[in-house]
């Protein structure tokens, strides 16, 4: 994946929010996908994605995860990959 890939993760900094950011950092490390991540805890700024429960996971402005059972590293990895090529 050449294309940067943009991350925004949504959550106040709970530990489900803290532990979504630490999953996405790792798979992202580990896969050398070039990514920007942006960690977002204003609950104005999560509010206008639409996201209710948090944390919410958005690649390339697509949001992928809400308020879900924390995703798989596998997941986050076949998300990045699909949504990258978007």
């Amino acid at each position: 994946m050449n294309t940067q890939v943009k991350i925004k993760i949504l959550g106040p900094g709970c530990p489900k929010c803290r532990a979504l950011e630490q999953r996405v950092r790792e798979v992202v490390e580990r896969h050398k996908i070039n990514a920007e991540i942006e960690k977002v805890e204003n609950l104005m700024e999560i509010m206008k994605h639409g996201i209710m429960l948090t944390p919410g996971l958005i690649i390339n402005d697509k949001l992928v995860a809400s308020g879900t059972p924390l995703p798989s590293s596998d997941k986050i990895l076949e998300w990045l990959k699909t949504l990258s090529k978007s």
